[in-house]
């Protein structure tokens, strides 16, 4: 592929930033970023910003493309499956795929941008710190950019933009002024906030390591991922307002008496948990969807800035993480038409993007509702049974979601048809062994073809 001789600018060194950076590089692009933030390489990581990600088979695809998963190989842990804890303390712990080999991995969010921005810096790219940009005329194609030190701003002429810059992208924000560019947003009336069980003495996990832990408790939830240096970063999610919310929980000793009778097993885990709960912010959890995506061949939104969902899928950064490997792939078989690259790029990823948006959504009812109940539990057994006797044809919703690249849109509405199935296939039994297995084939014969794996 012959690439244009423009400069490719880039809104925003997140993850999905300095990746695309990497991909286009690879291709002979030139390529700069401009990023609001300091150099997180030289400045301490603000509070509320390291939580921990959940990367699963799209995201892994991302870094195998721009030759920087073997390397992550160090700094993840695997995740084979979600530990549930009662209030009394007992466990029950579900795998989240049909062996060990599916597994998610909890990796820091620090570490990986640090090893984004060295590998793009690495192969060429410019990022430019503390430089946010302010302005972008979709006319001329001019950004404007601010140093955030110094409050000067300069006009730098770009004839490629993508906006890289997140759910309050301001690239999207000057689309929003062209004439019918659709744009929604819908807040959850839950945040969360950023926990820490720190290591034991010797450095070892204080809960099981290979697991995502979960405490659910109806209308709120803690969950906690495991760090390599032997702590677990928790996030605490609860309703902004009314019973059992942040707005509720003002002093120390209310912080303390919510998590004896909610979470008492992890109390002697968090020795510093009242101080830790007021130095971390609370977050807000947003879905976003709009329309275009794309100015012409001028400017592209890709990741949050496009399509921001809530993170109880683990999709965030896979999802963004495809938009990249999807768009250089368009660019390989088209060529920098950047019109018709965007338009496809747009056509062929907001169906699947606006699909795992909802998936998040009604992921989070299930987490904090659901994954305690026995029938729930039975089953994901009687999931995990069909895709042992029919691989091809039934794959859990949740699997083609995180073990496979199936587009989302197909694992969506595979997803409807299959809980049909499950609800009747599960109906009238309390073991996965009664499964009627006649009844079983002849619904899934009927009602589902074979699966393409990949894309």
């Amino acid at each position: 592929m012959k690439p244009a001789h423009e400069q490719i600018t880039l809104i925003g060194a997140g993850l999905n930033g300095p990746l695309l950076a990497i991909l286009l590089r690879q291709r002979g692009f030139a390529v700069e970023i401009y990023e609001r933030r300091p150099d997180m390489r030289t400045v301490r990581m603000s509070a509320g910003r390291s939580i921990n990600l959940a990367l699963s088979t799209r995201g892994i695809h991302g870094l195998q493309q721009a030759g920087l998963w073997e390397q992550m190989r160090s700094i993840i842990i695997p995740m084979k499956g979600r530990m549930m804890h009662s209030v009394a303390g007992e466990l029950t712990f579900q795998p989240y795929g049909k062996n060990e080999t599916e597994v998610i991995n909890s990796i820091s969010r620090a570490e990986l941008n640090i090893a984004l921005m060295n590998s793009a810096e690495e192969q060429g790219a410019t990022i430019h710190y503390n430089q946010r940009c302010s302005g972008y005329d979709t006319k001329t194609g001019a950004i404007r950019v601010r140093n955030e030190r110094t409050g000067e701003e300069t006009i730098r002429k770009a004839s490629v933009v993508i906006g890289c810059d997140g759910s309050a992208s301001a690239i999207r924000a000057e689309m929003l002024k062209l004439n019918r560019f659709n744009f929604s947003q819908q807040y959850l009336d839950y945040g969360y906030k950023e926990l820490t069980i720190p290591a034991g003495p010797e450095g070892e996990h204080r809960l099981e390591t290979h697991a995502l832990h979960i405490w659910p408790r109806g209308n709120h939830m803690l969950i906690a991922l495991p760090n390599i240096d032997g702590t677990f970063a928790c996030i605490l999610f609860l309703p902004f307002e009314g019973a059992d919310s942040f707005a509720g929980l003002t002093t120390p000793a209310d912080v303390m008496r919510f998590f004896q009778s909610r979470f008492p097993d992890t109390v002697p885990l968090m020795p510093n948990l009242a101080d830790n709960y007021f130095a971390n912010p609370t977050g807000a959890m947003v879905t976003i969807k709009c329309s275009p995506w794309h100015v012409e061949g001028r400017a592209l939104l890709l990741g949050d800035a496009a399509h921001a969902i809530v993170p109880f899928f683990g999709q965030g950064i896979n999802c963004g993480f495809e938009d990249c490997t999807r768009l250089v792939e368009l660019l390989d078989r088209h060529g920098a038409d950047w019109p018709g690259v965007f338009a496809e790029f747009e056509g062929e990823r907001k169906v699947n993007t606006d699909a795992i948006a909802d998936m998040a959504i009604e992921n989070f009812t299930e987490m904090r509702d659901r994954v305690a109940d026995s029938r729930f539990l039975l089953r994901k057994k009687i999931e995990l049974a069909l895709e042992a006797k029919y691989p091809r044809l039934f794959v859990p919703k949740y699997s083609m979601v995180t073990f496979h690249r199936i587009p989302y849109s197909v694992a969506l509405a595979r997803g409807v048809v299959q809980d049909r199935m499950l609800a009747e296939l599960g109906e009238s039994i309390h073991r996965v062994e009664d499964i009627d297995w006649g009844k079983a084939d002849r619904l899934i014969r009927r009602d589902l073809t074979p699966l393409e794996m990949q894309q």
